[in-house]
């Protein structure tokens, strides 16, 4: 299971804002429809490249997605 509580709602309040399906957002970077799923459940981290992905789509940093930051 995921150690980090925060990144799993960060990911999923992100995507629902953006008003996107899950298979969307994994097209846009590059993961499985189902990686995205166990990311936003908590059961698995995103890799480096995969958190800087999406941090990217979304116009935040890293540290906001893992919770370091609140902007």
């Amino acid at each position: 299971m995921a150690a980090n509580k925060v990144l799993p709602g960060r990911i999923r309040y992100l995507r629902e804002k953006a008003q996107l399906k899950r298979c969307v957002l994994s097209e846009l970077c590059g993961l499985s429809k189902e990686t995205i799923k166990r990311y936003e459940e908590g059961t698995a981290e995103p890799l480096a490249s995969s958190l800087e992905a999406m941090a990217d789509y979304f116009h935040v940093t890293t540290d906001y997605l893992l919770g370091r930051e609140e902007k």
